[in-house]
């Protein structure tokens, strides 16, 4: 007789899964597309297919903002625009701002005074 081993994939635990999304979160690069950095992709002459080869649908390098900093990886977080406040009210961007909201005195997270009021103070 023959013994049947059989190999299972298991998905790491949700806490590693969010660990590492912090841990890019928290190195996230700014970065931007140079106008040279774009190239068309290589056209192809086959009339039986219209589609972009996958190795050549990005075909684009991304700089850092910053240039004191090295190149994103394949793997690292980037980001084009640096995300909005939400402290005060932006009305072209539907952001209501924190003024007039109550907040919690003995917490550290975003429902604490700290955070929510900005820097502000609050009563």
């Amino acid at each position: 007789s023959c013994t049947v081993k059989t190999c299972w994939m298991r998905l790491p635990s949700f806490r590693s899964i969010g660990d590492a999304l912090i841990s890019r979160y928290d190195g996230a690069t700014r970065v931007f597309v140079p106008n040279n950095g774009i190239e068309a992709p290589i056209q192809r002459n086959d009339a039986a297919t219209q589609k972009v080869a996958k190795r050549d649908r990005y075909n684009f390098e991304l700089k850092p903002h910053n240039p004191s900093h090295k190149a994103p990886s394949a793997k690292d977080l980037v980001y084009l625009e640096p995300s909005p406040g939400f402290c005060e009210k932006n009305t072209r961007l539907s952001i209501l701002g924190t003024h007039g909201r109550t907040c919690n005195e003995a917490s550290n997270l975003v429902d604490g005074c700290d955070l929510m009021c900005c820097g502000r103070g609050f009563r």
